[in-house]
């Protein structure tokens, strides 16, 4: 550091010597000389003027056309590192290296590999001021799900599942709450927002989730898509949501650093314990959160305890004073089965619907399916996979009328024509595998009756069962070919016998001997 009006007191003012300067200001004889020298040189004499500060005194004993000697390093172009930053943010597999190499081509006096890699970070650090956020009393909740999880035991398997962490952090004071959940489904994370609530004994202005499926149908940095639910939830309690931007943890800070405390004092602190149930896990959690909130801070008075019965509690909002319908909302497309597909099940619809887009409303024991604001369907909710519930009301009338032919109708319907038609349709459906198989047949003689009359079909009937030509194709024979007006006697068939007629092409046992 520059010395020059203090050499110039001691020299001129209190007439010390050079080595005495030296030892004073802790600096070489010979540099005080330089130093007094240049500023003689420059015609500088004591006192100076009182608007010369050490600046203006250095620029005239050491001005800039003098400083540039011969043996300093040319000039070298500077990287535009505003341009290398952003191309590294683009590719991902992009590095230093390369660019450095590029740079070095299009300049190859400028700086070397190291040099540039150190201006590169110095421009780079002064990217990182991070904005500190000032929190007011009772504006925000962060919350989030934690990366560690808690194993929770059957009792009777002893198979181990791992019960995710939900944590949840009131921007002011910090006041933390965590539990465990059965799963990270919209229920669990709902009734935990619900249980944070009642253990604040008030709700914030805000709340600032993360970018799960259960808070965000679709992440945007500008324009986020709210899950429905979600979204109906906090008109329900009366908070907003402003989700954190994509990518940018710093947004919930607050929260990101109550995960990592409650991993360091609850997960940890149970790892050598074991739990058989949700209740028994939450109990041993909610003893730990009264220590950790009533832990005094580190660098300031008071915990969080304390800053919240200050500061959060008295700002809070009050409960609801009815508790929230839990139902999810989803949106799902009608298939060509007049059905939507929710939650592994099939559930019907009106089959003019085919194809659109419908909303579903599901509670624990309902599903309700809506179109365009108006409810158009109401099923029970099943549980499992695979199942399917349709309302015969969504069928169009030619599937109702299929589904309506049963064995029992079409034979009782066959009695309204004759004891012969009967007879015939029981035979076809006794002939086939099933009897659906022989609906077709007994709905084409069905038809028949109407373009002929139910006494031919009768009369065709008794000739089918006769001849054993008991198929829909030979009635329709004989009634085109007149064949059921004529006397059996003359123009039927002998019936079949069991054992086949003798002739001479057939070879009997003799032949073997």
């Amino acid at each position: 550091m520059l010395k020059i009006r203090e050499f110039m007191r001691l020299r001129f003012e209190l007439h010390l010597g050079y080595q005495q300067i030296g030892r004073s200001c802790s600096i070489a004889v010979s540099t005080v000389h330089k130093y007094l020298r240049r500023a003689e040189a420059a015609g500088l004499t004591w006192p100076l003027p009182e608007d010369w500060d050490e600046a203006r005194v250095a620029a005239a004993v050491f001005p800039r056309s003098q400083s540039l000697t011969k043996g300093q390093p040319p000039t070298r172009t500077s990287p535009d590192f505003s341009a290398i930053h952003e191309q590294l943010r683009s590719h991902k597999h992009l590095t230093l290296q390369l660019l450095w190499e590029e740079y070095r081509e299009a300049n190859p006096d400028g700086y070397r590999y190291s040099r540039f890699c150190e201006l590169y970070q110095r421009w780079r650090s002064k990217l990182d001021v991070v904005l500190r956020q000032e929190h007011k009393a009772g504006e925000k909740m962060f919350v989030d799900w934690a990366g560690a999880t808690i194993p929770l035991y059957d009792p009777l398997s002893g198979q181990v599942w791992q019960a995710p962490l939900f944590v949840a952090a009131l921007g002011a004071s910090s006041y933390t709450f965590a539990e465990v959940t059965r799963d990270q489904q919209m229920e669990s994370w709902l009734r935990a927002h619900v249980h944070a609530f009642e253990y604040w004994g008030g709700i914030p202005a805000l709340v600032i989730p993360d970018n799960t499926k259960t808070g965000v149908t679709k992440a945007h940095r500008y324009d986020p898509d709210l899950n429905p639910t979600y979204y109906n939830f906090a008109l329900h309690c009366g908070f907003g949501i402003v989700p954190a931007r994509p990518y940018k943890p710093r947004d919930k800070a607050k929260v990101e650093s109550a995960v990592q405390i409650s991993q360091r004092w609850i997960v940890a602190v149970l790892r050598h314990r074991k739990f058989f149930s949700l209740e028994d896990l939450n109990s041993a959690i909610r003893e730990l959160l009264e220590k950790l909130n009533h832990r005094p801070f580190r660098k300031r008075e008071g915990s969080r305890a304390t800053v919240f019965a200050a500061l959060d509690k008295p700002a809070l909002k009050p409960l609801p004073t009815e508790p929230f319908d839990l139902s999810e909302w989803s949106r799902a497309r009608v298939n060509i089965d007049y059905h939507v597909a929710f939650d592994a099940n099939l559930y019907s619809v009106p089959y003019n619907l085919v194809h659109e887009l419908v909303e579903i409303r599901s509670t624990p024991t309902t599903v309700e399916i809506l179109h365009k604001g108006t409810r158009i369907a109401s099923h029970l909710r099943r549980r499992g996979h695979g199942h399917t519930l349709t309302n015969d009301e969504h069928r169009p009338k030619s599937h109702r009328a299929h589904l309506e032919w049963t064995p029992s109708r079409m034979v009782h319907w066959a009695e309204t024509i004759g004891a012969n038609t009967a007879r015939l349709f029981e035979r076809i459906l006794a002939d086939k595998p099933h009897p659906e198989m022989g609906y077709r047949g007994c709905l084409g003689i069905i038809r028949l009756a109407q373009k002929y009359s139910a006494q031919r079909v009768e009369a065709a009937a008794e000739r089918a069962l006769l001849t054993g030509a008991c198929r829909y194709k030979s009635v329709e024979s004989i009634l085109r070919n007149s064949l059921d007006r004529q006397p059996l006697s003359s123009s039927s068939p002998p019936p079949p016998s069991s054992t086949p007629p003798p002739h001479d092409n057939i070879r009997g046992a003799e032949y073997f001997e």
